[in-house]
C-alpha cells in the first residue's frame, strides 16, 4: 500500500519535472496539500514527510484541524466558497485566502484581521470560464477589484485563483490560464506574483502556463469520504 510519504514524493517528482520541460525555475511552484475530509493523522503523516502548506474548504472542520495539530509549523490556506459570517474566523486562524470574489469580502476579512498578525495573503477568485457553478470575478472585473484590495492595510493582495472547468484535451487545458495569466500581466504589477491554479488532472498544463501554487487532494491523501 502506498503511504502518504510516498504520493508526496511521486507528486514532487511530478511538479520538478513539468518545472524542467516548460522552462520553469525549480523550486518556483508550491505543492499545497488540500485536505478536506482527510483526518489530523495525514496531515502529521505528510508533515512529517516534509510538506508544510496545507488548503482546507470547510472552516469548522479546518478549525478543529488546527487545533488538533497546534503544535505543527503548519501554513493554513482558505480556498472555499467564503460566506460573510464565516470572515471573522479566517482572518483570525489562516495565512492565506485564495478564494476572495467581492470587495465586502475583502474588507471584512481586513477590519477583522488581528493586529498581532501580518497581513493575510489574499488570491482573488476568478471564474475564468464562467460558470454558473462556480465563484468568482470576471476577467473583466479583475482590475478594479485588485486596486480596491491593494488599499486594505490588513490584506497583501499576492495574486489569482481559478478552477476553470474540467477538460481532457491538453491544449484546452491551457487555455484559460493563459489568459488568466496575460490578464495579471497587463495590470503591470509585480507585486502581483502568485497564481494558485492547477490539480490533479491538469497538473502540466497549470505549470506550463505559470501557475506557483497547484492544489492537489485526492493524489496524495486518496478518494474523499463525503459521507
Amino acid at each position: 500500500m502506498t503511504t502518504i510519504a510516498q504520493r508526496l514524493k511521486q507528486i514532487r517528482s511530478q511538479i520538478s519535472a513539468a518545472e524542467l520541460a516548460y522552462n520553469r525555475r525549480p523550486g518556483a511552484v508550491l505543492l499545497l496539500a488540500v485536505s478536506k475530509t482527510k483526518p489530523a493523522e495525514d496531515i502529521a503523516a505528510a508533515y512529517q514527510a516534509g510538506q508544510r502548506h496545507f488548503g482546507e474548504n470547510y472552516l469548522q472542520e479546518a478549525l478543529k484541524k488546527q487545533q488538533e495539530l497546534g503544535a505543527y509549523d503548519i501554513t493554513w490556506h482558505f480556498i472555499g466558497p467564503i460566506q460573510s459570517n464565516k470572515t471573522k474566523p479566517l482572518a483570525m486562524h489562516f495565512d492565506w485566502v485564495h478564494s476572495v470574489d467581492s470587495l465586502k469580502i475583502a474588507e471584512r476579512l481586513n477590519a477583522q484581521r488581528p493586529s498581532g498578525l501580518p497581513p493575510l495573503n489574499i488570491c482573488l477568485q476568478v471564474n475564468i470560464s464562467d460558470e454558473q457553478s462556480k465563484s468568482g470575478i470576471t476577467l473583466a472585473e479583475l482590475p478594479q477589484l485588485c486596486e480596491q484590495v491593494s488599499q486594505l492595510p490588513n490584506l497583501k493582495l499576492r495574486g489569482v485563483m481559478a478552477i476553470p472547468a474540467p477538460q481532457q484535451d491538453f491544449e484546452l487545458q491551457r487555455e484559460p490560464y493563459k489568459a488568466l495569466y496575460r490578464a495579471v500581466a497587463e495590470l503591470h504589477r509585480p507585486d502581483l506574483d502568485t497564481f494558485s491554479f492547477g490539480m490533479t488532472g491538469d497538473l502540466k498544463a497549470a505549470i506550463a502556463e505559470g501557475s506557483t501554487i497547484v492544489r492537489i487532494g485526492t493524489a496524495l491523501f486518496g478518494e474523499r469520504d463525503y459521507s
